[in-house]
């Protein structure tokens, strides 16, 4: 993707792009530590529920007074919205419920949207997408963060002429890890939580990441993006390094561990026993493909790509993302190409909140990387008619009936409020492509 010269005439044109920042937490303040080494990029507005939160990471960023000075810090996304000096939309709170609300009235006023709000993507994205495409604006994953970067591999892969095998991304993973809570979390991480507490960790946070919520968010994500298929009952987890992907990572048929072609999956930097795996990919991405003639294959092998024993698989891989330092990307391909940088087209993939533990009646869930429940990849015809609680909705209801440890928590089992924007956005999205 090149934007630097369209950047470069926006500056010489003295026509900035006008960013708009919901969120200014880690992935929000990565993005502002950028602004000041991008001429034509600027900051109009900031909306936070602590405006003097997002004053203080700017100034942690590197940020001067006097930049600083020509922001508005406000509490309000929806008065921000409406301003006239702002292009595109940057949504980074990770609140599900804000987040759709935040994307759609952005929509409404005419404003491109980055999304880095995974969990409110695979909540309603279809919905908004093309509800933002009917409006002639741009709804956008955010490169930088392991989705878009997954999709950019995918359409490299498809580009060439190369089937896609599977895709997806590293992490840490153990079986295990699905039962831990923010009470037990920094022990997996090798942090005290004094010691977590002093670098402004969250808890339920990193929780997430590691229960595997995330990871079944952004496969949701990338499926959703795809076309990719989504494992039948959950991801597997499959340790792997980056010499072996296109060995694990090919069919059951041929000696691997998917099911088929195709499909969405999470390797993890740990052997089932907790020894490292040699050359993990646990900060990184990956794409598996198939050499669609022996040409190809031979190819392959000769200009040293890393292949199963048939030669005719193999992978490419990124170990690294950068999260919010890349974010630009995407902003700038909104905004000076109308393009996206992965965008969602379909609603194959769901995620279901699942019992982290027996679970009794009247107990409250608490969401995302809470104490109890985790989020399982589905695809999303099997969500739907197990009628499946999204785990974007899945904070603050209470339960109507027990939940045995492991069992997925359906929409009739918790009391809901129906009438939410969230919720009717969520059901609209069902019925329009459910």
């Amino acid at each position: 993707m090149f934007v630097y010269q369209e950047l470069s005439a926006r500056v010489a044109a003295e026509r900035p792009v006008r960013v708009g920042l919901i969120g200014a937490g880690k992935f929000g303040s990565m993005f502002l530590s950028q602004v000041p080494t991008t001429p034509g990029l600027t900051v109009s507005a900031i909306a936070d529920l602590r405006p003097d939160n997002a004053r203080k990471a700017c100034a942690e960023v590197g940020w001067t007074e006097d930049l600083a000075g020509g922001v508005a810090f406000t509490d309000d996304a929806m008065a921000m919205m409406a301003r006239d000096d702002v292009d595109v939309v940057v949504e980074a709170t990770g609140n599900p419920v804000a987040g759709l609300v935040h994307a759609r009235e952005a929509i409404r006023q005419g404003r491109h949207v980055v999304m880095v709000n995974v969990e409110a993507d695979v909540l309603a994205g279809a919905l908004l997408a093309e509800q933002a495409r009917a409006a002639g604006v741009v709804y956008s994953m955010a490169y930088g963060d392991q989705p878009a970067l997954t999709c950019e591999m995918v359409e490299w892969a498809r580009s060439c002429g190369f089937r896609v095998v599977a895709a997806g991304k590293g992490t840490k993973y153990l079986p295990g890890y699905h039962g831990s809570t923010p009470d037990t979390v920094w022990d997996h991480y090798g942090l005290t939580p004094e010691q977590a507490a002093d670098a402004g960790m969250n808890a339920q946070m990193f929780n997430s990441f590691l229960d595997g919520t995330k990871s079944a968010l952004e496969m949701a994500a990338i499926a959703n993006a795809t076309g990719l298929t989504p494992p039948s009952d959950g991801l597997l987890f499959p340790p792997a390094g980056m010499d072996d992907l296109a060995h694990v990572l090919r069919p059951v048929e041929d000696g691997g561990q998917l099911a088929g072609k195709g499909m969405v999956e999470v390797v993890s930097s740990l052997e089932r026993d907790g020894r490292p795996v040699f050359r993990d990919l646990r900060w990184g991405v990956y794409v598996v493909i198939e050499a669609p003639n022996p040409y190809a294959a031979a190819c392959f092998r000769q200009y040293g790509m890393n292949t199963d024993a048939s030669g005719r698989y193999s992978a490419m891989y990124k170990p690294f993302h950068l999260i919010g330092l890349e974010l630009n990307v995407s902003i700038l391909s909104a905004a000076l190409l109308g393009k996206p940088t992965g965008s969602t087209l379909s609603f194959d993939a769901d995620v279901a909140a699942t019992a982290k533990r027996d679970l009794a009646i009247g107990e409250r869930l608490d969401g995302e990387g809470g104490s109890t429940v985790w989020g399982k990849l589905l695809p999303a015809k099997t969500s739907l008619a197990r009628g499946a609680l999204p785990i974007g909705l899945a904070h603050g209801v209470t339960l109507k009936n027990r939940i045995a440890a492991g069992q997925i928590v359906t929409w009739d089992d918790v009391d809901i409020d129906e009438a939410t924007d969230a919720v009717s956005i969520r059901r609209e999205m069902e019925q329009r492509f459910g």
